[in-house]
């Protein structure tokens, strides 16, 4: 349980992250949308957003490599790129469903969200290691 949360909490940095270097580039391609503007509401808005991307990474995202896996061996792994872009702008669609949450422009700036994104997780879960109980040599 601690592995999870520790995992939610690092999704919710790094989509906050993410969301400051589009902003620091001056691109509005990706942001978010809190529920209310209080501090509070934004935090819970980042929380809840790193919880839907560990559930759709983890079903759906698992389930897509496993049924690709032909094709990642065909293209060399860039269909990944791909793949998470459009699990980027899927993340940004059911977000949308309640009035709040992650907001995409369009299909290629969810890949350039998905590999900054998945950048600064890897940077994150790197540090957060060790609280979730991890080997911090692996």
């Amino acid at each position: 349980m601690r592995r999870f949360v520790v995992r939610v909490i690092g999704n919710a940095i790094a989509l906050w992250l993410t969301t400051l270097v589009f902003a620091a580039f001056g691109w509005s391609g990706v942001r978010v949308v809190p529920y209310q503007s209080n501090p509070t509401a934004v935090v819970v808005t980042y929380l809840l957003l790193g919880l839907l991307f560990g559930v759709v990474n983890g079903v759906l995202g698992t389930a897509i490599r496993i049924v690709a896996f032909p094709l990642y061996l065909l293209t060399l792994g860039l269909i990944s790129l791909v793949v998470n872009g459009l699990l980027f702008l899927l993340v940004a669609w059911i977000s949308g469903w309640f009035g709040f949450g992650l907001v995409v422009a369009g299909f290629w700036w969810g890949v350039l969200g998905a590999i900054v994104l998945g950048v600064l997780a890897w940077g994150i879960s790197l540090v957060l290691r060790p609280l979730s109980g991890g080997d911090p040599a692996a």
